[in-house]
């Protein structure tokens, strides 16, 4: 199942992309991060619940996975709408270079992040890398209400 991921996200990107055509991609952006804040804490709290289980432990299995697939949908649809957003925040000459560059932070994030979680699965604590990244979404949700989707915001979108 370690191919799902991986699938769902770049299946389901286009999906961000026409939602936030429809809705907007400061709209769509901010509820599938606050979906996936919510889910990657959650991811910490079940790593707790599983580690200190004396029994069943693979009871924790169904929702771990739940919860990744969601992640994985999460981080497609909100590759996509922000990618529109990209588009309507800048103009035309800045937004392909803008695009570029996102694109190569986030492949640079497909190294960093697997290196991350070695270091605190290494440790034992594991939760610790799903609380610190439910915070980053957090401060992303904060950032893209306050400068995109809020009402009066400088660049609705």
């Amino acid at each position: 199942p370690a191919f799902l991921g991986a699938m769902i996200g770049s299946l389901i990107r286009p999906l961000g992309g026409l939602m936030s055509d429809k809705i907007g991609g400061a709209r769509v952006t901010h509820y599938h991060t606050l979906l996936l804040a919510v889910t990657t804490i959650g991811l910490g709290f079940i790593c707790i619940a599983a580690r200190n289980a004396t029994r069943n432990r693979t009871d924790y299995y169904g929702p771990f996975f739940a919860c990744f697939m969601i992640i994985f949908y999460c981080t497609g649809v909100g590759n996509g709408s922000t990618f529109r957003q990209i588009g309507v925040i800048f103009d035309k000459t800045l937004a392909p270079p803008v695009l570029g560059w996102s694109s190569a932070i986030a492949s640079f994030g497909a190294f960093l992040i697997p290196q991350f979680f070695g270091v605190f699965i290494a440790n034992k604590t594991p939760e610790i890398a799903f609380f610190i990244f439910g915070g980053y979404y957090a401060t992303c949700l904060i950032v893209n209400y306050y400068y995109y989707f809020r009402t009066g915001a400088e660049k609705p979108c």
